[in-house]
């Protein structure tokens, strides 16, 4: 089995702190030291995204708190990502900071774009296995499908629940949320 490698920084490696220092009114995240300039989601991407961010946040009451883009993820200081959804627990409240949540989500959401298929499905997905965020679904809109990974006692990433077109997906962290897909891909 192939293993996933990063790309490197091309010349500048970038930092938490170079990001701050950032002032334009773009979106960016920063992988491995790399600056990536973040493509506007489109109208079906921030409803798909609204659509679950309300069934989250029904579900999630008094459980911990759901944030939707844009907030910083900081997972190191050459590591800063946008997600799309991110829930963190009631237990761990203390990795949200002023500015961003410092440390790894329970659950991380990344809806799918042409543009950022490789890095969400790929480069992400390891990072996001490498911080020990505990569950991770990957939402691809065409398809109507969403995918959900859970990390196991080796602290790899399985496929814990998969639905395409109809049908729900269920979390493992958060016993008994079930999502149907007709009512996130309305």
């Amino acid at each position: 089995m192939a293993v996933v490698v990063e790309e490197r920084p091309k010349k500048k490696v970038w930092t938490y702190e170079d990001y701050l220092k950032i002032t334009d009114d773009k979106r960016y995240e920063v992988i491995n030291g790399r600056l990536y300039e973040m493509p506007a989601p489109t109208p079906w991407h921030q409803d798909i995204s609204g659509n679950l961010y309300v069934l989250l946040r029904k579900f999630l009451e008094r459980k911990g708190k759901v944030f939707y883009a844009p907030i910083d993820v900081v997972l190191g200081d050459r590591y800063v990502l946008q997600p799309d959804i991110v829930f963190i627990s009631k237990e761990r409240l203390g990795i949200i900071g002023e500015k961003a949540i410092t440390g790894p989500p329970d659950l991380v959401v990344e809806i799918i774009s042409p543009a950022t298929v490789r890095r969400d499905t790929v480069v992400k997905k390891s990072i996001y296995e490498r911080f020990e965020v505990r569950e991770y679904w990957i939402i691809y809109p065409d398809e109507r499908a969403i995918e959900v990974w859970v990390l196991n006692d080796k602290g790899k990433y399985e496929l814990f629940s998969v639905a395409e077109g109809e049908g729900k997906v269920k979390s493992k962290v958060l016993k008994g949320l079930e999502i149907d897909l007709k009512e996130v891909f309305k």
